[in-house]
């Protein structure tokens, strides 16, 4: 008998060009199927696509290497047939009496046929919608089962014009299908346009009645204390008498060591004819005072385990179900203070900073553990929402999983932009796709797979483009919002009130949260539609803080630079691409940057803007070689992230309700508009944001130089104080200040005091600035943040010889080991002078913020325990307390020099330590998650830095250290 519940069809794949199988999909599923990877069959990437199994085996280059992808043929060129594929898989599935099964496909791209055992079944087209096929009298009776499924692309696949462009020719806008695959500014084409079978395939075993999409939704009372949880789910009765069913609903609570506290259980009978489909909603349950889940920032995710299950009378259990849930109430309406639109979450205001996401992987290569690390790098660098362009997907579960884990609210956008759906140059399909009734069957199953994850906070219709009027209006109605979920209805009002006339919330198809047509409309942009999003480019660093740079209150798209590191450029391209750009002098003495062609491919974004922005990297001098202009670029993408920020912050609620930046990450090995490269690697601007975006924050206006501080939690902040130190070349200290005792209003930016050093008699042409808000009561610090700065139209030259003062550090440090997992705890003192022994500040005592100390769970993995129905987050809540403690002690290193000064720009690596070392190999071990990185200590200061991450089998790690005066690299463990 095989068990209920759920089992991926995840490993075992075999893949095949049709064109080059002779055979049938029934004599591929009976007499003759593939048995090995002899040619034409390979080994399959499943999920995965066409190109990635290409890839894997060989048969094709890596696409996101050097130029690379220009020697890959085009589906335009080849014609479909090229990319249409054969997959084949084996699996075991033995059935007992009455018992049923169904083999599930997530998603596939674009249509397809599925052989099993001979018998045909077709999985009609769309990339967004899942497939459930009922194979219970198909499935062999010995036990072995045996699976063919010929995966046809896209039907409008389109070509690439010569010049590129977005979105190419706007063809694969006729279809319900990703449209960054025909290239974008920042993207080069994806020659099968992602075909395949990209998401997870499955088969579920039942008994005789089936639970189908859960819909769990909750409602809040007196001020958050009285909440009820209201659930509906669809039934489906697939034998043929009356089913009498015991249908139970438990929600559980996980406390320390594994052990599940349950909530509530409760128990319904229900009676299904034979056959029947049935929407059956549990009476609500009532909560007092539930832990509730809060974004980034403002608390932690809580989250409860639901499941439902199904016993049938003289069967059993039947089917289960389980889903994380998170108590939250998410309100979103147009301020009328900013014009931009406003968030709260559980009756907070949000300020939104975040930034927007393509997806993971250009080759569908998506994966738990590379979604995990993307999401937890947007936890780290304090973001708190994550814009899901309409050119990209509809994320999956996993995503949102880690979302819900993390506290990353997600705008997710529906398959519409301007530039395939009637805004393109020339104008494209202004009906948008052909088909609009898929579009809608899309769009509504991409509901019911999503709707349960507290991290989705709003449906946008397209990306810069409102959605054909009649899926418009759909989508309008089908997501309109249940009363309990208006403005209007406050979490005070009386439940009896209003539930007399309501139906209950969980029978929406969604209900609770809002719909908004297009990304610049309705408080957005300029909330008309017209392009006033952007700029996407470099800027000058005060111009973030400037009154005229954003004319409107929520910018959901700005953009700028993303130069990676020079070991991650040689890894992603053969030496002609570690040329730098030649900077060519224009009559008004502003800088022309020319790349090399691998670059230009690779959509490098200048560091200048000629008649707008000198170039940033030559503020620095001229670079000599790749390391060293990666290096200044790193200093560039600090600043410039950080302005932008800060700018932001700066007029919060005043002028500005949120920002989102374009964006956060690329699919591929891109040269713009990142925060970490392909390979996961951080940038500088990384840190930057991770500073500015702190949930309290002390900061320099770069237009006043007032020094601000940021409050952006639901607590006063009192009786805290600023120090302001600025630091020069000589490792003198010119200027000091503390402020009085300050308190800071909830969700204020308040200017406290002018930072005066460059108004005063002799000033240093360039100066380093350490700001910290700290408690008075007990000197932990609060926020830190440390600035390099040159006075009004000076440069940063004299930092060139600053390269060569020797400044002597201590690092202590203690490796934390389990597994493959280390956790790496140091203090990094810069010893070039004794600290002032009146003031605790030197050891930068950090204040844990409001969050759940996120950090320490950066490399534990959610452990599966039995089937697959059950929750997959049992670990990720119980931070190292089993931690093995053994460790070597501490370990000091010790870095020599006599200068005085300070350490600037310091920066950590990790590298698996090998004895057969190829020159120019890339040792580096990613992802590693640091608790700060690009970071600079004045003399005498110190600070804590702690690193994550996993290491591979029979690998040693060593940890390196790098930083403007310590070039050649220190291994410091």
């Amino acid at each position: 008998m095989a068990e209920i519940g759920k089992t991926k069809l995840d490993s075992g794949w075999l893949a095949a060009r049709s064109t080059e199988v002779d055979l049938t999909g029934v004599q591929l599923t009976t007499t003759h199927p593939p048995s090995a990877p002899n040619s034409p069959w390979m080994e399959a990437v499943v999920p995965g696509t066409v190109l990635a199994t290409l890839v894997k085996n060989k048969v094709v280059p890596d696409p996101f290497f050097g130029l690379e992808n220009e020697s890959i043929i085009d589906i335009a060129d080849s014609g479909r047939e090229y990319y249409t594929f054969w997959f084949f898989t084996t699996f075991q599935c033995k059935l007992s009496g009455n018992q049923h099964v169904d083999l599930n496909f997530r998603a596939i791209n674009y249509s397809a046929e599925v052989y099993l055992n001979g018998h045909k079944k077709v999985l009609p087209k769309g990339m967004f919608r899942r497939h459930s096929l009922e194979v219970t009298d198909i499935l062999h009776p010995d036990g072995q089962n045996l699976l063919a499924v010929l995966v046809h692309p896209p039907d409008h696949p389109g070509s690439i014009p010569p010049e590129g462009g977005q979105g190419g020719d706007h063809e694969i806008g006729k279809d319900v299908a990703t449209q960054y695959v025909e290239g974008w500014d920042w993207m080069a084409p994806i020659r099968d346009r992602n075909t395949g079978i990209w998401d997870e395939v499955s088969i579920s075993v039942t008994g005789p009645v089936k639970v189908v999409d859960p819909h769990l939704v909750s409602s809040f009372f007196d001020n958050y204390k009285r909440v009820y949880l209201h659930a509906t789910t669809e039934l489906v009765n697939t034998s043929a008498w009356v089913a009498e069913c015991s249908l139970n609903i438990q929600v559980t609570t996980e406390l320390e060591g594994n052990v599940c506290l349950v909530e509530h259980l409760q128990t319904e009978h229900v009676s299904i004819p034979p056959g029947a489909h049935v929407q059956y909603t549990f009476p609500e349950l009532f909560f007092y005072k539930p832990n509730l889940w809060w974004p980034n920032g403002m608390g932690k995710q809580s989250l409860y385990n639901v499941g439902v299950s199904v016993d049938v009378k003289g069967y059993g259990e039947s089917d289960l179900w389980s889903h994380p849930f998170g108590f939250r109430k998410i309100e979103s309406h147009i301020d009328s203070a900013t014009g931009g639109r406003m968030f709260k979450v559980n009756g907070q205001p949000i300020f939104i900073r975040g930034g927007n996401w393509i997806l993971s992987d250009g080759l569908l290569r998506l994966s738990n553990k590379r979604y995990k690390t993307d999401i937890k790098f947007h936890a780290d660098m304090n973001f708190n929402m994550i814009r899901c362009w309409g050119g990209g997907l509809a994320e999956r579960p996993e995503f949102y999983h880690y979302c819900d884990i993390y506290g990353l609210l997600v705008w997710q956008e529906f398959w519409i932009t301007g530039d395939c759906d009637g805004r393109g140059v020339p104008v494209s399909n202004p009906d948008g796709p052909l088909d609009h009734e898929l579009f809608l069957l899309c769009a509504r199953d991409t509901v019911k797979l999503l709707r349960n994850h507290p991290s989705l906070a709003l449906w946008v219709g397209g990306n810069e483009q409102v959605p054909p009027k009649d899926i418009n209006t759909a989508l309008k109605k089908d997501l309109e919002l249940h009363p309990y979920f208006k403005n209007s209805t406050e979490s005070s009002s009386s439940k009896e009130d209003i539930t007399l006339t309501m139906k209950d919330p969980s029978q929406y198809l969604d209900g609770t949260r809002i719909y908004i047509q297009g990304s610049m409309w309705d408080g957005f942009a300029n909330g008309k539609g017209d392009f006033t999003d952007g700029p996407y480019e470099i800027q000058n660093p005060e111009n973030f803080f400037k009154d005229n740079f954003y004319n409107y209150g929520f910018n959901p798209e700005v953009g700028s630079v993303g130069m990676p590191v020079a070991a991650t450029i040689r890894a992603t391209m053969p030496p002609e691409g570690w040329k730098i750009p030649l900077f060519k002098k224009l009559p008004d003495g502003y800088i022309e940057e020319v790349p090399n062609p691998i670059w230009d491919y690779h959509k490098y974004i200048p560091y200048s803007k000629p008649s707008l922005v000198h170039d940033q990297i030559l503020l620095y001098g001229n670079p000599n070689d790749l390391d060293d202009f990666c290096l200044k670029a790193q200093l560039v993408n600090y600043i410039q992230y950080r302005a932008l920020l800060e700018g932001w912050t700066s007029r919060m609620w005043s002028k500005y309700t949120g920002v989102l930046i374009w964006k956060t990450q690329n699919p591929w090995t891109g040269l713009r508009g990142q925060f970490y490269d392909h390979l996961h690697d951080q940038t500088a601007g990384f840190y930057g944001c991770r500073s500015a975006a702190e949930p309290i924050h002390v900061q320099l206006n770069l237009v006043t130089y007032f020094i601000e501080v940021v409050n952006t939690t639901s607590e006063e902040l009192s009786n805290v104080a600023i120090e302001a130190s600025v630091w020069d070349l000589e490792g003198m200290c010119p200027y000091y200040k503390v402020s009085e005792k300050l308190s800071v209003q909830s969700k204020r930016t308040v200017p406290i005091f002018e930072m005066k050093y460059p108004k005063s008699k002799n000033p240093k042409p360039v100066y380093f600035l350490l700001l910290k808000l700290y408690n008075v009561s007990d000197n932990g610090i609060l926020s830190r943040n440390f600035y390099w700065l040159h006075l009004s139209g000076g440069d940063y030259k004299l930092l060139e010889p600053y390269r060569n003062k020797k400044i002597p550090l201590k690092i202590t440090s203690q490796a934390l080991i389990r597994g493959s997992a280390y956790e790496i705890r140091m203090h990094v003192q810069n010893t070039s002078k004794k600290p002032d022994s009146q003031s605790l500040l030197y050891k930068n005592n950090f204040v844990e913020g409001n969050g759940d100390g996120d950090f320490d769970m950066a490399s534990l993995e959610p452990v599966c325990s039995g089937t697959e129905k059950k929750q997959e987050f049992g670990l990720i809540r119980r931070i190292y307390k089993h931690f093995s403690r053994e460790t070597n002690g501490l370990r000091v290193a010790e870095i020599n020099g006599a200068e005085v000064g300070v350490a600037f720009f310091l920066h950590f690596s990790v590298h698996a330590s090998k004895k057969d070392h190829k020159e120019g190999e890339d040792t580096r071990i990613l992802p590693v998650h640091y608790s700060d990185n690009y970071f600079s200590l004045v003399p005498g200061e110190m600070m804590p830095i702690t690193l994550s991450f996993e290491v591979p089998p029979g690998v040693a790690p060593r940890v390196t250290l790098h930083g403007w005066n310590y070039h050649s690299g220190h291994t410091v463990l």
